[in-house]
């Protein structure tokens, strides 16, 4: 078995080893993963933090052998608070962003000055202040960042900020944590899912107070959620079928 550290701001994870193929996931700069299958180009990785496959460009990562892989994800982590910050290496800067993973700076031999998350004991009013520094970032399938998320992305990113582990996926997240019932045991910083025509998870959002979720459509906005979905007030109509609600802390 080999292994991975992402040493770059963000790398693209694809369905495929092609440039050409569809972008189902990102890796942030710190994240480990091992190598499953490599090629000329290409490697597919298995991420540490949430077990996701997929295809990386074998110029995008370093590395590292399975002791420093074991020390690097058995501690703490410690993360980027800033929407876009700077890591320097031989004074020359790289550009992270928002949840980028700081436990390999010494390792790589860089240098960062800038603020930290170190995760403690998480509340709602936690969830909620880290879900609104994403606002209005643009819907991108596949993203994990402030410049471009999905709506999977955003809950886990959110949640991993508030040491909650979640799954890459929207239908692997509602597999996760206890059903709750909306206004009834629900809480603020839960997650609401939503099903398609086939009862199939589509969508997931995070519950805010006074019947509010914010949630990545579009862009990452606010709007208004009852039992029977997320209405939307800029189209005047319901965008989301509910489906349930989950707990996880």
């Amino acid at each position: 078995m080999r292994y991975g550290l992402c040493n770059l701001g963000i790398v693209g994870i694809r369905n495929s080893p092609s440039d050409k193929s569809e972008l189902v996931s990102q890796i942030l700069y710190g994240e480990c993963f091992k190598l499953l299958e490599q090629k000329d180009k290409w490697s597919r990785i298995k991420l540490y933090y949430d077990n996701y496959e997929g295809w990386i460009d074998n110029k995008q990562f370093k590395l590292i052998d399975k002791n420093t892989y074991t020390k690097l994800t058995s501690q703490n982590s410690i993360f980027s608070a800033e929407l876009i910050s700077f890591i320097y290496h031989n004074n020359h800067p790289i550009s992270i962003v928002l949840g980028s993973n700081l436990n390999p700076i010494n390792f790589l031999k860089h240098k960062y000055n800038g603020e930290k998350i170190i995760i403690k004991k998480t509340t709602s009013k936690q969830i909620l202040k880290t879900a609104m520094l994403y606002i209005n970032a643009p819907y991108l399938w596949g993203g994990k960042t402030p410049f471009g998320i999905d709506c999977s992305g955003y809950s886990q990113m959110v949640y991993m900020l508030n040491g909650i582990r979640l799954n890459r996926d929207a239908s692997q997240q509602a597999k996760q944590g206890k059903i709750v019932q909306l206004n009834i045991n629900s809480k603020a910083g839960d997650l609401a899912f939503f099903q398609n025509e086939s009862g199939n998870i589509i969508h997931v959002g995070i519950i805010m107070e006074n019947n509010f979720i914010i949630h990545s459509h579009g862009k990452v906005r606010i709007d208004t959620l009852d039992i029977n979905g997320i209405f939307n007030s800029d189209i005047k109509k319901y965008s989301h079928k509910l489906k349930f609600v989950k707990n996880y802390f």
